[in-house]
This record gives structure tokens, sequence and C-alpha cells, in this order.
């Protein structure tokens, strides 16, 4: 059997969590003290994922970038290819906070959008 520790980063809480796996298999978790942080370790060890956050170039905007982030959590080993395709992307002004700016990012099905608006230069 395994044993892994873990911080959870659902709440200020930051419960200490230790998570016993047998074959790659949850068989027991302990230090939680809400569901969230119990959902939190199993995800973590068997499918860890994190919301990505980045800035994308406008042309013609009013600012020279648009902060984003993609709309809920990917994989993390996704996380390079995403920002490479976040890199690789520009929004034209205006742009309006919740745009989406890629669609299905990594095939991931997550959308990456902006999180403020950015209106046109002038």
């Amino acid at each position: 059997m395994e044993k892994r520790e873990l911080t959870c980063i659902n709440c200020p809480l930051g419960c200490a969590l230790t998570v016993t796996l047998d074959g790659g298999e949850v068989v027991e978790v302990t230090g939680y003290t809400c569901p969230r942080g119990l959902n939190y370790a199993k995800k973590e060890v068997t499918a860890p994922a994190r919301i990505v956050t980045s800035t994308v170039a406008v042309k013609g905007g009013a600012l020279p970038v648009v902060p984003v982030k993609t709309a809920s959590d990917i994989p993390k080993g996704l996380i390079f290819d995403c920002m490479s395709e976040i890199n690789n992307v520009s929004a034209q002004a205006p742009v309006k906070q919740g745009d989406v700016l890629i669609r299905d990012v990594c095939g991931t099905g997550v959308d990456v959008i902006a999180t403020r608006s950015v209106p046109a230069a002038g």
C-alpha cells in the first residue's frame, strides 16, 4: 500500500490529508473536515487537474493583453500544451468578459475565456 500526504486547497483551512492507495485505487482518506476535502484528495491522486490562467494579446485594444482562464480545470499533464495554444492566439478588440477566445482547448472540452473586458483603443 502507498500513502500520499496532501494539503487540501479547497478552503482556507488547508487540511492535512493522507490518502492510502492500493494498486492505484484510493482505499482510505483521512484528515479532511468536509466533503470537498475528500473529493479533492481522491481526484488529486487519481486525475490531477488545474485551472490555467494567463493573458492573450489584444489587437487594437485599449490594453495590450486581456487576462484569460480555462472555464474549468483541465488535466495537469496538458498545462504546457494549453499554454502553447494560448500563446499562439490573439484577440481583436473589443473583448468582453466571458468571451470565448479558444474553444475546446487541447481537446479537453474546456474553453479559454476572457476574465476582463478590453475596449477598443481610442
